[in-house]
């Protein structure tokens, strides 16, 4: 029987490097691409490095030469799950150009290798739920502790119209297109999943991208913490194990899944705030610094939460952590893996 062989890029980032750990222990051959830019990627590249069923490429989606050298070498795959990415809107508007050709070239090289060399694989991309926009015709209020939607009570569908801001938004909502378009028009088995936020361990997180191991990290650090808005702002969070498994799901289901779009995260049961979340590390004891008060940002959002039914449905896929547990969770690992923090000095 052959092993089964997933391709992964972005394999040291957060994401990437738990699907590589989670496919490695299950005796899966993994070959991971990343060019290394992230904070944090050759400390969970060195972890990977360990398992014998792993090929490290060092190379960028943007080098298609690269992509098909890579695909004729070691394919043909039964899964590609495309991770890397550049993942901040702040970095978009700084350098649009970088942002376009990581993140809508880069994802056409990766799905172009896939119709030429693999094209029985599976192909999973992750999107984001920045592709929906600003919301600004949604009304929202606020709550005893986080803003809530007035009329969405499940929060927001796969059928919501999808509007770009910022080059962030527009690069990743235009890779989300070619992605399902290419299973209407090659018939490849691709699917996107626009995912809320995910946290969890081997996160190494940035005010502007990963906001609660930010937060933690940042506590422990005793760097400056700064709550933009009110910090009744609030999303659905997902913890990585959980989003793990709604990947493989969405492979083992294949034949249900593909072609469509899943909204991906907590859902209406695991929603956290940015007061919550203070409210947690100070009952953890690992923030010493107040963090200051700070105007909102623009483009902000007060609220937003997935509607996870669909991939519920489909798959009886749901998340198992709540927030409290996982962030209980993050913060014993960070606690435990302090040495790995020298990248923030």
């Amino acid at each position: 029987m052959c092993m089964t062989k997933v391709f992964i890029s972005g394999c040291a980032g957060f994401i990437g490097f738990h699907l590589s750990k989670y496919y490695l222990e299950k005796g899966f051959k993994v070959v991971g691409l990343d060019n290394l830019s992230r904070n944090g990627s050759e400390v969970n590249l060195d972890y990977l490095q360990k398992f014998e069923n792993f090929l490290f490429c060092k190379e960028n989606i943007t080098n298609y030469d690269g992509l098909k050298t890579i695909f004729n070498l070691h394919g043909s795959f039964d899964l590609v799950i495309h991770q890397a990415a550049q993942v901040a809107v702040t970095t978009s508007v700084v350098n649009p150009r970088l942002d376009f050709e990581t993140n809508i070239l880069g994802t056409f090289n990766l799905l172009e290798a896939t119709r030429n060399n693999s094209p029985k694989a599976v192909f999973q991309y992750a999107s984001t739920n920045k592709v929906y926009g600003e919301m600004n015709s949604l009304k929202v209020h606020k709550k005893v502790d986080r803003y809530d939607y007035e009329s969405l009570k499940n929060g927001i569908d796969e059928e919501f119209p999808i509007d770009f801001h910022s080059p962030y938004g527009c690069s990743k909502g235009s890779a989300d297109q070619y992605v399902r378009d290419y299973n209407r028009i090659y018939g490849l088995k691709t699917m996107v999943l626009r995912q809320s936020c995910i946290y969890g361990t081997n996160q190494f997180g940035l005010e502007e991208q990963g906001w609660i191991a930010w937060f933690i990290i940042g506590a422990i650090l005793e760097k400056k913490l700064s709550i933009y808005g009110d910090g009744y702002q609030a999303r659905d969070v997902l913890w990585i194990d959980d989003l793990v498994q709604a990947y493989d799901k969405l492979y083992l289901n294949s034949e249900k899944t593909a072609g469509k779009i899943f909204n991906i995260g907590g859902g209406k049961d695991n929603v956290l705030s940015v007061n919550k979340l203070i409210t947690y590390l100070k009952e953890s004891k690992i923030i010493k610094l107040e963090p200051s008060k700070e105007d909102w940002r623009p483009g902000d959002q007060k609220i937003y939460i997935s509607n996870i039914s669909k991939i519920e449905k489909l798959t009886n896929w749901k998340p198992l952590i709540d927030p409290k547990t996982g962030v209980d969770k993050l913060i014993k690992w960070c606690q435990n893996n302090n040495q790995l923090f020298k990248i923030y000095n």
